[in-house]
């Protein structure tokens, strides 16, 4: 149950904060309908949402679960339709959830990419993190506040309306299930929203969001351990008018939703160390020395001249030297040895735009930026005078972040 991640987050069955970072044209098809992990159902309020494939195994359970309940007052197979309405209204808290998320970060100025409804509750997408601890604990506290309005709305309709048994029993167990949800999310560890809190609040308290971070995500493991712990004990020692493969589903729940917050917070942790080394990018240290060539040169003398060099790029230029493209490393590769001296090395290259030029000064921050504004494999990398200083290629990115 966690909503949000740094850059995005999940819940289950309820959610938690955090942004995740997009690419350009990376959630949008070609007829410009957003794309994303699952069956698109709509925008509300500008949010994309998706259903994930998992949600409906989950449905599918909670129809047969709650079917047993629901056949002493709706005979079957009324009573299957019965469940499976609680089913999605289970998940219509969900969806609640999240939006309410969505919908502060958005009120905050945080773009939001996406909700997703999946297996273990739900995920909201937010494309940057909280600038401060303060916002940071609003969109974290919205989705659990949301779930506890809607468990005491539900308490205050048992009690007040004269309700039909088939909706006193539908109202009943959602004002359980928002319960639940708003409850379990405000669990003190990373990736839950309660994690967010305790990330909000050691990030006020000390100034720094990564030593908030890292709390939260060691809370979050020791959370993991005891949602273990307790899903064994119930399947050792089930309650009274329960039967012992009753029990043994509740250690599986247990043991997924264990898993879950143990993977997010550890993810919680490694952001936080990659953090740490961006600071130590340089381009110009990750850059791969150029050879320059004309579009018309044989890729076999091209290649040749880069060995003798000591190159490892290539980089298309015109006959005055100015640069006019890229050649793919991985286009190369795939050329047999026999075809090189009669393929042409423009015919694997791509051409530069402003996206793909880079300063050969960028470090940090805003190298992480710039490779994230514009994906791609290599990036010409250019002094202040407009030289050609070398060749940045995003693998070689990827691997100053090997062993993290």
């Amino acid at each position: 149950m966690a909503d949000t991640a740094p850059p995005t987050e999940d819940t289950t069955p309820g959610g938690s904060p955090g942004p995740r970072r997009r690419r350009p044209g990376d959630d949008t098809a070609p007829n410009g309908r957003p794309t994303g992990p699952g069956l698109y159902i709509g925008r509300p309020l500008g949010v994309p949402v998706f259903v994930s494939p998992s949600w409906f195994l989950v449905a599918l359970v909670v129809t047969v679960m709650f079917e047993g309940q629901v056949d002493g007052v709706v005979p079957p197979p009324a009573s299957y339709a019965v469940a499976f309405a609680y089913a999605v209204l289970l998940y219509a808290s969900v969806f609640v959830h999240e939006l309410s998320h969505a919908v502060t970060a958005r009120v905050l100025g945080l773009p939001v990419r996406s909700v997703v409804l999946h297996i273990l509750g739900g995920e909201t997408s937010i494309e940057r993190e909280a600038p401060t601890p303060g916002r940071e604990f609003l969109i974290a506290f919205a989705g659990p506040l949301t779930n506890l309005v809607l468990a005491g709305l539900g308490l205050l309709a048992h009690l007040l309306l004269p309700l039909p048994p088939v909706a006193v029993l539908l109202v009943d167990a959602l004002t359980f299930a928002n319960l639940l949800v708003g409850a379990f999310n405000l669990l003190p560890g990373l990736p839950l929203d309660g994690g967010r809190l305790v990330r909000a609040a050691v990030w006020k308290a000390t100034g720094h969001s990564r030593s908030g971070a890292i709390v939260a995500a060691w809370i979050g493991r020791a959370v993991a351990i005891l949602c273990l712990v307790a899903g064994a004990f119930m399947a050792t020692y089930p309650a009274s008018g329960q039967n012992s493969g009753t029990g043994w589903l509740a250690l599986l729940w247990s043991a997924l939703v264990a898993s879950f917050i143990w993977v997010g917070a550890t993810q919680a942790l490694r952001a936080e160390r990659v953090r740490d080394r961006i600071p130590a990018l340089h381009a110009r240290r990750l850059a791969r020395r150029a050879t320059l060539v004309t579009a018309d040169v044989p890729l076999a003398e091209a290649v040749r001249r880069a060995h003798e060099q000591h190159s490892g790029a290539l980089v298309i230029v015109d006959h005055d030297g100015r640069p006019r493209g890229l050649v793919s490393e991985k286009a190369v590769t795939a050329t047999p040895e026999q075809r090189r001296p009669w393929i042409e090395v423009g015919d694997l290259s791509r051409g530069l735009d402003d996206a793909l030029t880079l300063p050969a000064d960028l470090a940090g921050e805003e190298l992480i930026d710039a490779l994230r504004a514009a994906p791609a494999s290599e990036y010409l990398l250019i002094e202040t005078d407009g030289r050609v200083y070398g060749v940045l290629a995003a693998a070689d990115v990827d691997r100053a972040f090997a062993g993290i």
